[in-house]
């Protein structure tokens, strides 16, 4: 802040400057116009009132007396005539006619130097003299003027004079700059003071700000940035972001320890069951071989689905699968992995009813083999808490492909619902069958997102309870199907 202060006015201190010294300069080319002009016409009012009779001596006089007064660095009388005979003038083609073919100027008072010191005849301007204009210019800060003026009496072939005016510009400054610069040291005093004080201000909420932000990348996920309440907005949304981060990395810590401790559980519980048995093989404690071998082979199955199911969600959380969607049959999707669940429902003492849509009457954009997963999650979620049917159907609904699992089970508290596809999910209301890994809602929802739709649970269904969800899928376009209403674009 102090530097800006600082260029700002340097910046300024040169453009006044500058502006000041090109005004000063114009001005002092506007007095000596004027000054010549008076002079001029002094001269040749004495001349015709009779006091004087030759032009050039009273202009000789003239010019000593005001020298002084006038401030003038160098003056000069140069003669004007049609002829310089041997004078060795400097003529000029005036090209105005016949008659007049040129001018000679030549210095009267120093026939040596045509002009003041820093001047040549080149930088009058002939044509403005001869019309009876002032001519001025500057080179740098010397400021000139030049009049021509008849001199009414032809003395020595010089009937017109011109007189030259040379003067040095003031700085255009004075105790102007005194002041200037009594006023930008007092400025920056203030600025470095105003400096300091606001950096202190503002750098103590970023220097809070950074240790908490060291406390939370080593795992102090309970430090928090005081809210600022005197200063500027972006520190204060600074603080709220970096607070909202720690919480929602806490929330996800949360999240992962309770999802970790499921997975635990869950990974205990079968291999619990499957060391006892061993043992129980291994001593000869037990008679029934073939019973405790079918509980090894049970919860074997049970781990290698759960730790299937683990890998299956990392590789959708992070991306690392493919899709290949085409136009595909929804209901003959659905109805083969319904009926392929029939076996297990029955085991169960349940059934499942497929009510579908007739077919190649409802069609999606969607991986076949990932669409089979879902509806195959969908269900075994339901045979969970199914009281004695589960209903697969589907349908469209504004142009979208829908396939809806139903079960007439207890249902899902309102308050659960928000939940239900988290991972490893357990209802506090009921336990439910012994089936599945529990993440089969989490992936349901991975994939369905990934093929371009949604997933949502209606429950209760029924006076009795029920549970409902609904997967929307991503409808075919009609550009991108064939004559056999397939696409082979991968998505």
């Amino acid at each position: 802040m102090f530097a800006m202060v600082v260029g700002a006015l340097l910046f300024a201190g040169l453009a006044t400057l500058g502006l000041t010294s090109l005004n000063s300069v114009h001005e002092t080319q506007t007095e000596l116009a004027s000054d010549a002009t008076k002079l001029a016409q002094g001269v040749q009012k004495a001349v015709a009132t009779g006091r004087h009779h030759e032009s050039i001596t009273v202009l000789r006089q003239s010019l000593s007396v005001l020298q002084a007064p006038l401030g003038l660095q160098g003056e000069a009388i140069l003669a004007a005539s049609s002829s310089g005979g041997d004078r060795g003038c400097r003529e000029f083609d005036l090209g105005v006619g016949a008659d007049v073919q040129g001018l000679c100027l030549y210095n009267l008072l120093s026939p040596g130097d045509p002009l003041p010191s820093g001047l040549t005849v080149d930088q009058l301007d002939i044509g403005d003299l001869l019309i009876g204009l002032p001519v001025t210019g500057h080179r740098g800060r010397l400021a000139y003027a030049a009049y021509l003026f008849s001199t009414q009496v032809e003395v020595a072939n010089v009937a017109n004079l011109v007189v030259v005016l040379t003067r040095d510009a003031p700085s255009g400054v004075g105790d102007a700059g005194v002041w200037f610069a009594i006023a930008a040291a007092a400025t920056l005093a203030v600025a470095l003071i105003v400096a300091d004080r606001l950096g202190h201000r503002l750098a103590r909420p970023l220097q809070q700000t950074e240790v908490v932000t060291r406390r939370i990348a080593t795992g102090d996920l309970e430090a928090r940035v005081p809210v600022p309440a005197r200063v500027g907005h972006e520190l204060v949304s600074l603080a709220a972001s970096v607070n909202q981060m720690a919480a929602s990395l806490a929330r996800a810590q949360g999240t992962q320890r309770q999802f970790l401790m499921s997975v635990s559980h869950d990974l205990r519980t079968p291999l619990t069951s499957i060391r006892g048995f061993a043992e129980a093989l291994y001593d000869g404690a037990t008679t029934d071989v073939h019973y405790a071998s079918g509980i090894i082979v049970s919860e074997a199955g049970r781990l290698e689905r759960l730790v299937t199911d683990l890998l299956e969600l990392a590789k959708l959380e992070a991306g690392a699968f493919s899709l290949q969607c085409r136009a595909l049959d929804l209901s003959e999707v659905v109805s083969d992995t319904a009926q392929a669940f029939a076996p297990a429902a029955s085991a169960l003492g349940l059934a499942v009813q497929i009510s579908t849509a007739p077919p190649s009457s409802v069609t999606c954009d969607a991986d076949r083999d990932r669409l089979g997963q879902v509806v195959a999650n969908l269900i075994e979620n339901a045979l969970k808490f199914a009281a004695s049917e589960v209903v697969v159907s589907t349908g469209v609904s504004a142009g979208r492909p829908w396939v809806a699992v139903e079960d007439d089970g207890p249902g899902i508290p309102e308050q659960d619902l928000p939940r239900v596809f988290e991972r490893l999910y357990q209802s506090r209301s009921s336990e439910g069958r012994k089936l599945g890994s529990g993440l089969g809602l989490a992936i349901v929802d991975e994939l369905v997102v990934a093929m371009g739709g949604q997933v949502a649970v209606q429950s209760p269904t029924g006076p009795q309870g029920g549970t409902r969800v609904v997967a929307t899928l991503k409808p075919v376009a009609p550009e991108a199907a064939d004559g056999n209403g397939k696409s082979a674009t991968p998505v």
